[in-house]
């Protein structure tokens, strides 16, 4: 009879305990609270988190990227101003470049606006980028005549379609 006391007594001053580390949890001093109410504005004016500015970074190296390999390839086939002239000018699907340079513009366009400027949180944008240069691609590299001139050929169609699909991978 003598254990129920003690065990009585232990739960009391355990619950004193806890009572004196709540009085603790209340008693927060004023500056500690300012520091604390300034961190959370400091995150809130901050606009965009670090992943979603990788991402936009990575989506305008995608453009950059394919705009690079377009103009080299415009270089090696006969000068910037004359195959520009034939690419974009006389724009033929079946041996233009110019058009997987479009692609990573619309790709660009549609992604910056809907997740940097619009703040989307949804995946639609990205299915809907890296369906379009998906079954684009899939269709240029069937119905083209691109292998048959050269390096290029391979390279464009393949680095778009490998960096839509990082840019699909990335934003999971």
């Amino acid at each position: 009879m003598n254990h129920l006391p003690e065990d009585m007594e232990n739960a009391l001053t355990g619950s004193q305990s806890s009572h004196a580390s709540l009085r603790n949890i209340h008693s927060i001093n004023p500056t500690q609270l300012m520091a604390r109410i300034e961190s959370y504005e400091g995150r809130e004016k901050k606009g965009i988190s670090d992943v979603r500015r990788t991402f936009c970074l990575f989506v305008t190296f995608d453009l950059l990227f394919v705009t690079l390999l377009w103009i080299i390839e415009l270089n090696v086939n006969g000068g910037i101003e004359n195959t520009l002239e034939k690419e974009v000018m006389q724009y033929d699907y079946y041996s233009s470049y110019f058009d997987i340079f479009l692609l990573a513009v619309f790709r660009f366009k549609v992604l910056i606006l809907a997740y940097a400027v619009c703040r989307l949180r949804h995946w639609w944008a990205i299915a809907l980028t890296t369906a379009v240069t998906s079954a684009f691609l899939l269709a240029k590299v069937i119905l083209s005549k691109l292998f048959s001139q050269g390096a290029f050929g391979y390279v464009l169609p393949i680095i778009s379609f490998i960096l839509a699909w990082i840019e699909t991978w990335f934003l999971d």
